[in-house]
Parts: structure tokens; C-alpha cells; sequence
């Protein structure tokens, strides 16, 4: 089948793609993504101090020095335009790999990578990956196929090799959430869904497991239908649980009175891979699944996980949805998740040693002396960053893969508090110290055992005093330099916006690097400071680590980060047609070396979609990315759309996962994504 991306710019009115909140994303993404998440009350009410109580004397004064004294704090949040960076950004280096492109109008349909680049869907929503899984189609979809077939809405992307010169490899990706409306036809809400289209969006949560092959690093990456490692895992795949709280009474259901197999995993968002070849994968806003409007909160505990019914109406087929009816089902989700692609008969795990939260994802460093440490976020308004450190240490081999795999079921999770240092160095830094929530099997929670703070982390948390981030998202340590970078997409909370403090809203975001005292990744305290602080460079408040804004590009809520062989910070975004006016996309931040801060834009999605993954080898001429919920805009529906990427030529849009890539030759005509695809993404043997 021919892929063929639209050869002019559509265009659409521009009321319907106006966000309704300060959070940069469009109605029907709030709904969907986190079950209007930004409507509700924080569930944080603890006093606990916010990060932005801990930089925002320092960014009011910085902004003032950075301006000559001219008002810095006075430039508005609206109307930043990006003409004359843009322009810049345009012509700027990519380290000598690319040419950045400028920021790409909301209303794009199209893929667009540098000059000399082109780009092909490797898999979409709906292709069979599983034996017996028939072709997608649109119009006549079936809980059968779509158990079969590549789920919705992929977030993390990871490739994993397996030899043969590299040109054969496995491809995980995360399937956060479904767009039901987008999905079938007249949806005015879930409500109206039939218990078959039901099934149908529970099928298309989960993960996908394909294997993927190429003919040489000048082709683009194709997946293997009924491949080896091929497997689809979904709301019925059953999931071992490990650590201290499995088998807690809290865990136990009807169902499963041991209170150790859970079905299904749920709102996956970010992940890792392992030293071992396994894939960790976080459940984030798995809240939104629930019905509780009936159920009794007489602790606060479903109150402080954000569990109210959001209406998808999963509880009319499942009534394990149903908090009432099983009120322990709920405390079943909100783990990081353990797959082992290379088994697809083998049963993934869910990992109670780590905590419970609404986790972005999780990603492992070996500390120098042996033991496994997990960096990881609660992507919520206010939540805090973890770490956990393993009590065994790693072994090196594939002899040692069992003894490594349990890594994760036992040892110390701790939660950061952020302090300030002043600004005598001229620097947004500080100290941070890792406070211990569990250590050698005991809790250090007054009022809560073991489990209870592995089940409940977010009030265990609380009680402690740890710093309130403004939504901790991707969490990951860079290989190198062994520092620690979190993106923290933004906080629509911080609504007390002022002409002197800009930031205290916090729309676009920053990135902040911790480094730990020593290097000792099992220690207990750190530095920070922050490395970006998003906007367009025409804001004296956006800061690039002091590289010349004259040849840097505009962003805004960093989302999924992302390391390159060479140690450089790669950064995709979520929110940008809100904030920025632009289409979400991917950058390259350098944060070492003389190019440290020179943010380059590499690609952006289509009009409505965010752009995540990231999985970057331009080395290997590979970056991976998804485009996650093309045409997501308010009143989009199979008969009104906004987006028809992948370009497959049925009309409707099918997020999935694309590769990027020089092809052999000069590569041109590849820079405006025309001509995106020639049908091997269809991955037929």
C-alpha cells in the first residue's frame, strides 16, 4: 500500500484547536489522556513545599539580571512569536548530523523531518501482529482482531537488537489510551459505546511486541507480521505480582483471593530497558478506568490517587472496574510493569518493591557497586520524584538473566526534597537529599508498614516532607555523565501568574539535572540544577544553558527524554499546539560540551498528535518515533477528521510508530515529509 502524506498544509478553524486551560492540550486529549485530570483538585493537599517555592526568588531575580533590568517579568505568556528564532533554528547545526527545521504551524498535517531525511511507518494501530489476527479494518472492527492487533496510542518506543549486522531487532512501544469518539462511529461519549466496541478499547490498552527487520541501515525499519517475539498485551494478560506487597489483603479481589495475577495493565505511558533485555513500562493514569462515585473514602486514599469516575464505562463489561462492587481492584494498577520481550509465552510482572503512584516510567542505572537504581516520576501536579536501589546486586551474562530479573522485587525506595542554595553562584541550583520511605524491609513511615507504603506511596510520601514537582514526567539517568535529567512538563495549577513572576505558572515547563553526591547512585543525597527552561527563546525567562537564543529552537512540555549514544538529552513534547502554537515534535539538547544548550528541533508530528517515544541512533540512521493520537481535537470524529497520518489512503488516523532516517543517496525531498512512506510499513514477509 502506498503511503502518501498530504502534498499542501490543511488548514481547520482555528476555535477548534483552542485548548480550554493553561495545560497546552485540547479538550478531548483532557478527557481521554487523564480523565480531565486539570479540572479536578490536586489530590495533593499536604503542606509539603513545592519546587517552585524553592527556585522562584532565584528565576524572579535571575529574569530581572537576565533582562539588563528592562522588565523581563512583565513579557507576557501569549504571543511569543518564533518568526525570528525560528528562522535561526532553521539554519542551525544539528552537531553536523542534521539541519534543524523551524517550528511547524498547529494546523499541519504532515510529518516533517531536516532536509535529507524521510520518514515511514513502521506499524499502526490496528496491524496484526499476532498469528491469526486479521488486517485492520476500519469500519468492521472486533474484540477478536484487536486482541491480535497493534494497540492505540503508542507512547514509549525501545528497539532491542538481535543480530544479523543490526538489521534485526525487536520493537516495544506503550499503548497509553484510546480516543473513543476518533475510534468509532457516532460516539458523542463512552456512554455510547456497545459492550463489543467496550472490549474493542480495552483490547487496544497495553503493549505491543513485534519483531522488525530492515535490508540495511539505508532502509527504513519494517515490521514482521506473526514474527517470533511477536505479542499483543492487553487489559486480560495476565501479570504475576512480586515484592512485599503481594498478596496483601489490599491486592485481594473475588477473583483472585491470593492477591497475586492481575489482568491486564493500564495507561501505559514511558519506560526503560533493562541491563538484562527487559522493558519496564509505567501505569500512569490508570485512575480514570474506575467507577467510584459510589464507593466509601472514609481515608482519603481514593481521593488522593485522583480515583473518581470519569465515565469510560468499562464497569458495564468488567465489574472489577466497579469500586464498589471490588473495592481492591483499583490498588491493583499504578505499578511499573516487567516484560520480557524475547519470551512472548512468558508472564510480565508487576513490581510492588517500586511504589505505587501514577507512574511516567522507570529507568535503571548499575551503580559502581553492583546494585540496580530506578529513577522514576509521579506525573501528577504537585508529585514527587523517587529513586529505588535494588538489595542484590547485578551479574553480568546471560547466564545470571534469572537472578537478574528479580532485581526489582526487593530493596530501598526513597523520594526526593529539592533545597535551594542562593544566588551568589548565579546558577537555579541546590542540594537534594533522598529520603527513605522503606530500607532493609522497614518502613520509615510513621503509622505504615511495608506494604502499606508500597501500596499507598503517594500518602506515605506526604508525611515525609519530600519537595512538590510540577508534574514529573520522564525520569531517566544518562549512561556518561551518570547524571540524572527530569522532564517537568508544566503545572496549569500554578494560576497565580503575575507581571513579575511568570514562571509561578508554569506553562512550558523545564528540565532539571540531578547529580549524585560522589556518584554514588545508592547514596542519599544529590545536586540539581536546571538545564532548560522551555519557552521561545524571545522570553528572557526561557533559559538554554546560557547558549545564544539567537540559534536555539522554541519548546514547550518536555515530555519523554531520550539518550543518544553520544550521551546528548533528546527531549519530545505534549502540549505545544497550546502554549506555542506549534506542532509537538522532538529536539536534540546537548547538555555537555561546547554545544551544551544549543536545542535544535529535529521533527514534529501532525496537526493533533503528540510526539513520543523518542529512540535515537543517528548513527545507526535511526529515530524512532510515535505519533500519538493524530487529529485528537475537539468535534474530530471517522466522519469529521483532522488528521489522516499515517497517509494509508482509509482516511481515518491510526497513531503508531515511524521511523526516521537518511536514505541512501542524498536523501532529498525528505525534509517536508511529502511522500512519506511506500507501503513497507505493512510489514508483510
Amino acid at each position: 500500500m502506498i503511503v502518501t502524506a498530504p502534498t499542501t498544509r490543511r488548514s481547520f478553524p482555528l476555535l477548534s484547536l483552542t485548548p480550554v486551560h493553561n495545560g497546552g492540550r485540547d479538550r478531548m486529549t483532557c478527557q481521554y489522556r487523564c480523565g480531565d485530570a486539570c479540572f479536578h483538585e490536586i489530590p495533593n493537599t499536604s503542606a509539603n513545599q513545592t519546587f517552585r517555592e524553592v527556585v522562584n526568588a532565584r528565576v524572579s531575580r535571575r529574569t530581572a539580571l537576565r533582562a539588563g533590568g528592562l522588565g523581563a517579568a512583565v513579557v507576557g505568556l501569549a504571543g511569543l512569536g518564533a518568526s525570528a528564532p525560528a528562522a535561526a533554528a532553521a539554519a542551525a547545526s544539528g552537531g553536523g548530523l542534521f539541519t534543524a527545521i523551524p517550528p511547524t504551524p498547529r494546523t499541519t498535517d504532515n510529518v516533517i523531518v531536516p532536509d535529507g531525511f524521510t520518514w515511514r511507518p513502521i506499524i499502526s494501530w490496528g496491524d496484526p501482529v499476532e498469528p491469526g489476527a486479521p488486517a485492520f479494518d476500519f469500519w468492521n472492527q472486533s474484540f477478536e482482531a484487536q486482541k491480535g492487533q497493534a494497540g492505540y496510542n503508542a507512547d514509549y518506543v525501545t528497539l532491542l537488537r538481535n543480530g544479523n549486522g543490526g538489521n534485526k531487532a525487536v520493537l516495544v512501544f506503550n499503548n497509553e489510551y484510546t480516543n473513543d469518539e476518533i475510534m468509532f462511529e457516532n460516539i458523542s461519549s463512552s456512554n455510547d459505546l456497545t459492550d463489543e466496541q467496550l472490549r474493542i478499547v480495552m483490547a487496544a490498552h497495553g503493549m505491543t511486541v513485534v519483531d522488525v527487520r530492515r535490508q540495511n541501515k539505508h532502509e527504513a525499519w519494517e515490521y514482521v507480521r506473526n514474527g517470533r517475539t511477536n505479542r499483543r498485551i492487553h487489559a486480560w494478560t495476565e501479570f504475576a505480582v512480586s515484592g512485599p506487597a503481594a498478596g496483601h489483603s489490599a491486592l485481594q479481589t473475588s477473583a483472585d483471593p491470593t492477591g497475586r495475577l492481575v489482568l491486564g495493565t493500564l495507561n501505559n505511558c514511558a519506560g526503560g530497558v533493562t541491563p538484562w533485555g527487559t522493558v519496564l513500562s509505567g501505569e500512569e493514569n490508570f485512575n480514570q478506568y474506575f467507577k467510584a462515585d459510589e464507593a466509601a473514602d472514609p481515608d482519603g486514599k481514593l481521593a488522593r490517587y485522583g480515583i473518581r469516575s470519569a465515565g469510560r464505562g468499562w464497569e458495564r463489561v468488567e465489574e472489577r472496574f466497579d469500586v464498589a462492587v471490588e473495592p481492591h481492584e483499583v490498588n491493583r494498577f499504578g505499578w511499573i510493569v516487567e516484560v520480557d520481550p524475547s519470551d512472548p509465552t512468558s508472564t510480565p510482572v508487576k513490581h510492588t518493591a517500586l511504589g505505587r503512584f501514577k507512574h511516567e516510567g522507570a529507568n535503571v542505572i548499575v551503580a559502581d557497586n553492583g546494585h540496580v537504581v530506578a529513577y522514576q516520576g509521579d506525573d501528577e501536579r504537585h508529585d514527587y520524584i523517587y529513586k529505588f536501589v535494588s538489595k542484590e546486586k547485578y551479574r553480568q551474562g546471560n547466564g545470571h538473566r534469572r537472578h537478574n530479573m528479580q532485581l526489582l522485587s526487593e530493596g530501598d525506595l526513597y523520594v526526593a526534597k529539592f533545597v535551594g542554595d542562593g544566588m551568589e553562584d548565579g546558577e537555579w541550583d541546590g542540594s537534594g537529599t533522598w529520603i527513605p520511605l522503606v530500607v532493609n524491609g522497614e518502613s520509615h513511615v510513621p503509622g505504615m508498614d511495608v506494604a502499606e507504603v508500597l501500596i499507598w506511596t503517594r500518602l506515605a510520601a506526604d508525611k515525609v516532607g519530600p519537595t512538590k514537582m510540577d508534574r514529573p514526567e520522564d525520569v531517566e539517568p544518562n549512561l556518561h555523565n551518570g547524571r540524572i535529567y527530569a522532564a517537568l512538563t508544566n503545572n496549569s495549577a500554578r494560576v497565580e501568574i503575575d507581571e513579575a513572576n511568570p514562571r509561578l505558572g508554569n506553562k512550558h515547563g523545564h528540565v532539571i539535572e540531578m547529580t549524585e553526591d560522589h556518584n554514588d547512585h545508592t547514596g542519599t543525597t544529590f545536586r540539581w540544577r536546571i538545564v532548560l527552561l522551555a519557552g521561545d527563546p524571545s522570553d528572557p525567562s526561557a533559559y538554554f544553558l546560557g547558549y545564544d537564543r539567537e540559534d536555539v529552537s522554541p519548546i514547550s512540555c518536555p515530555d519523554n527524554v531520550a539518550f543518544d549514544p553520544d550521551g546528548n538529552l533528546w527531549i519530545s513534547t505534549d502540549g505545544q499546539p497550546g502554549t506555542l502554537g506549534n506542532c509537538d515534535a522532538m529536539y536534540l539538547y546537548p547538555v555537555d560540551g561546547p554545544q551544551a544548550g544549543h536545542l535544535q528541533q529535529f521533527l514534529s508530528v501532525p496537526v493533533g498528535a503528540e510526539c513520543c517515544g523518542p529512540y535515537i541512533d543517528l548513527h545507526d540512521n535511526t529515530v524512532l518515533a510515535a505519533v500519538q493520537h493524530p487529529g485528537e481535537i475537539s468535534g474530530a470524529s471517522p466522519s469529521q477528521v483532522f488528521s489522516t497520518y499515517p497517509y494509508l489512503g482509509d482516511g481515518q488516523p491510526r497513531p503508531g510508530v515511524f521511523h526516521a532516517y537518511r536514505p541512501k543517496g542524498n536523501g532529498k525531498g525528505g525534509g517536508n515529509g511529502k511522500g512519506g512512506g511506500n507501503g513497507k510499513g505493512n510489514g508483510k514477509p
